[in-house]
């Protein structure tokens, strides 16, 4: 093992036992190397006549560029867009986005936590944890309605094995029983991975407050139980709560609550800012100890280094001229407000009772989507098909019997007309 690895890994152990026992073995031998990156940062400081290190092309004190590239982008400073960003992300973007998860997240004042690290979207940062925290069988737990890229994350590329428990419960709250009932089901193992997606995707589904408190005591008790647990929240589309639910992270109550959790946030602008493209998310861990956050920072920085070496430099600066404009808040809540708009508009047309013999609809609060159960044995995947082939209509189906319909890109004036379509072509096929 390299000897900074062991460094770390003597560190966290010191501080948290219960952290080192949570990392996997790729985990306990990740580090962040001192070679040329380290070596630039150092010359970045300190060369003041010639820097000759890092590996791009310089011409007249600025990076080299091409006019054909620059034209479209001659409102930012060359140096904010060509050079690699720093393998943590730009600092000053890893700054305002910490401001903004203090202010949005209430619950996070007076916790420790570390500064956002950037990555390359949520997508990214949730691989980060499956590398870090993830051996060949150990749990993942999470509600059985989930994003299908979790299966490739940590079960293909980690091997994990997936303890599921049904989303909702009878009185279709979030079955916190549920969650208790699977963690406690690997109680032997000694750890899992918890993974918590709200808004959900694919249910479009934010708990309230008091299911909130609910999930923070099982955690809690679980973890007196004597199990160790990593608590992952996928934020994805964080901030567009509609209705009554928390209106903030569970991270922000859940950083800190025991030394058996690890808290850890994956959260981005690519949804929740609607710039899905630029491909900018961010990572953060909750600690009370500075050093295990020091560590995890340097692991992270590791995988990172490891897989895509840094995100987009351009994307960041794009982000980062949005968020220090005065402007970026009013034009995100109207986007926001637009899309409540739509949700509520769903729900008045399925409140009608015009589609009861069709399907049933799971609750929905918030995000991107809505789900619907269909009846009579009618298939998702045939239904979707069917609606392709005959209707112009594109819907996701998910398993047997349930249908996701992305609301966030329909127009309010079209929606009624979307839901009759899709029924006309339930009744297509019902008679089958």
């Amino acid at each position: 093992m390299n000897e900074i690895a062991q460094e770390l890994n003597d560190r966290i152990k010191k501080e948290n036992p219960h952290v080192y026992e949570l990392l996997s073995d790729l985990g306990r031998n990740m580090y962040y190397p001192k070679g040329i990156l380290t070596q630039t940062a150092e010359a970045k400081q300190k060369a003041h006549r010639f820097d000759a290190t890092i590996g791009i092309a310089t011409e007249g004190n600025q990076p080299m560029f091409l006019p054909v590239i620059h034209n479209t982008l001659s409102e930012y400073d060359p140096k904010n867009l060509y050079p690699y960003a720093p393998p943590a992300g730009k600092p000053e973007l890893r700054q305002v986005w910490r401001k903004k998860m203090l202010h949005e997240n209430p619950s996070l004042k007076d916790k420790s936590f570390s500064n956002p690290i950037v990555t390359n979207a949520l997508t990214h940062g949730l691989s980060i944890v499956a590398d870090l925290f993830m051996n060949e069988n150990d749990p993942l737990v999470l509600p059985e309605k989930l994003w299908g890229n979790y299966n490739l994350i940590f079960g293909v590329r980690r091997g994990a094995k997936n303890v599921t428990f049904p989303f909702y419960n009878e009185q279709g709250a979030f079955n916190v029983q549920g969650l208790k009932k699977a963690l406690l089901s690997k109680k032997e193992h000694g750890k899992a991975v918890v993974l918590l997606n709200f808004p959900n995707n694919p249910t479009g589904y934010t708990p309230s407050e008091e299911e909130a408190t609910n999930i923070i005591e099982v955690l809690k008790e679980v973890a007196q139980e004597g199990m160790n647990l990593v608590v992952l929240t996928d934020d994805a589309y964080f901030g567009l709560f509609y209705e009554d639910s928390i209106k903030e992270s569970l991270f922000a109550r859940i950083a800190n609550i025991h030394p058996r959790i690890l808290a850890i946030k994956v959260d981005g602008a690519t949804k929740e800012d609607f710039v899905w493209g630029f491909r900018v998310g961010f990572i953060t861990f909750a600690s009370e100890s500075p050093a295990v956050l020091d560590a995890l920072e340097n692991k992270a920085l590791g995988s990172i280094r490891g897989a895509i070496s840094s995100a987009s430099h351009p994307a960041q600066s794009f982000i980062l001229n949005a968020l220090q404009s005065s402007e970026f808040q009013v034009q995100r809540n109207q986007k926001v407000e637009l899309l409540k708009r739509r949700a509520t508009k769903v729900k008045e047309i399925l409140s009608q009772g015009s589609y009861n013999d069709a399907w049933d609809y799971y609750p929905f609060n918030s995000g991107y989507f809505m789900c619907m159960k269909l009846k009579h044995g009618v298939n998702a995947e045939a239904l979707r098909l069917h609606l392709l082939d005959h209707y112009g209509i594109g819907v996701i189906s998910l398993g047997e019997s349930d249908v996701r319909v992305a609301f966030s890109c329909v127009e309010v004036q079209d929606l009624k007309q979307l839901f009759d379509l899709i029924y006309q072509g339930f009744q297509d096929l019902k008679g089958q």
